[in-house]
C-alpha cells in the first residue's frame, strides 16, 4: 500500500495536478489538505474517473480535508467529541485496514496569537482522539499538514527562525506528545539528514534556494512500523505550473 499525503492549497486550482501526479505515482491512498471547497463542490466525479472513492470534509474559501483511496473508505468521522470546532480540519477512515487520520493543523500565525492558543489547545485534544484512535485501530497512520517542523533538521535555516512560529518548543511539545502515544515519523524511519523539505514559500524564490521546512509528515503506529518500505517527498509537482507551495509526501507499507 502506497499512501501519500499532499496540502493542495485549493483542490480547484490543483485538479489537474493532482490527477496528474496521481497517474504517475499510483498511490492508493491520498490524504489532501487545504481542498478549501463546500463538499457540494467536491469533484467527486472526475476523481473517480481517476480512479478513486473520496471522502471529504470541506467549507468554502478556508481549510477541507479528503482522503482518495482505491477501495471505498469505512467508518468515516468528521468531527471529534472533545473538539467543538467548525473548521474543517480532521477526518479519518479505514482503509484496507488501515486506520487512516488526516489532519490540517493550525497555523497559529505567531507565538503569543490567540491563534497560537488555539492551535495548541486543538493539538490537545486531537492527541486525546488519537489516544483512543490507536486503542480501536493498531494499524494506525495520521498524516498531514502538521504546521510544525519537528526539530532544526526540518528548518533550512535554523538560527533565523529560532523560537518562532512553527518551530517554537512549545508546538514541538505538543508534536511529541503526540509521537509518544507510539507513533512514528515515517520519513525518519529511513533518511537522517537534513535539506529535505515539504513546503517553501513563494517568495524569494525559496523553492529554487531549497528554503523549506518538512512539515508534512506521515506518522505511523508500533504495529505498521515493521511494514514500512520507504518513504519520501516527492519533490516535482513543486515544480509545475501554479504549483501548491507544499508538495506530496509518501510511505509505501508492505501489507
Amino acid at each position: 500500500m502506497k499512501i501519500a499525503s499532499w496540502n493542495v492549497n485549493s483542490l480547484k486550482v490543483r485538479l489537474p495536478q493532482l490527477a496528474q501526479w496521481a497517474a504517475e505515482a499510483q498511490p492508493d491512498v491520498i490524504a489532501l489538505q487545504e481542498t478549501k471547497l463546500e463538499d457540494a463542490k467536491f469533484p467527486v466525479d472526475e476523481l473517480a474517473a481517476a480512479g478513486y472513492y473520496a471522502v471529504y470534509s470541506g467549507q468554502k474559501t478556508y481549510n477541507g480535508v479528503a482522503i482518495l483511496a482505491r477501495e471505498e473508505p469505512k467508518d468515516v468521522v468528521t468531527d471529534i467529541p472533545n473538539l467543538d470546532d467548525p473548521q474543517r480540519r480532521i477526518l479519518a477512515a479505514t482503509v484496507g485496514g488501515v486506520r487512516v487520520v488526516d489532519l490540517y493543523v493550525v497555523n497559529g500565525k505567531a507565538v503569543g496569537d490567540e491563534k497560537y492558543a488555539y492551535k495548541l489547545d486543538w493539538l490537545a485534544k486531537v492527541r486525546e482522539f488519537l489516544a483512543r484512535e490507536i486503542e480501536r485501530h493498531p494499524n494506525l497512520v495520521v498524516l498531514g499538514d502538521f504546521n510544525i517542523a519537528p526539530d532544526d533538521r526540518d528548518v533550512y535555516d535554523p538560527a533565523t527562525w529560532g523560537e518562532d512560529i512553527l518551530c517554537s518548543p512549545p508546538e514541538r511539545a505538543a508534536l511529541k506528545a503526540i509521537t509518544d502515544l507510539g507513533l512514528h515519523d515515517s520519513f525518519r524511519l529511513f533518511e537522517q539528514g537534513g535539506e529535505h523539505y515539504s513546503w517553501w514559500d513563494y517568495r524569494q524564490a525559496a523553492f529554487r534556494r531549497n528554503m523549506g521546512l518538512r512539515i508534512d509528515l506521515i506518522l505511523l503506529g508500533d504495529a505498521l512500523k515493521p511494514a514500512a518500505k520507504a518513504a519520501a517527498i516527492d519533490r516535482t509537482p513543486r515544480r509545475w505550473e501554479r504549483p501548491s507551495d507544499h508538495t506530496p509526501v509518501t510511505l509505501d507499507l508492505d501489507i
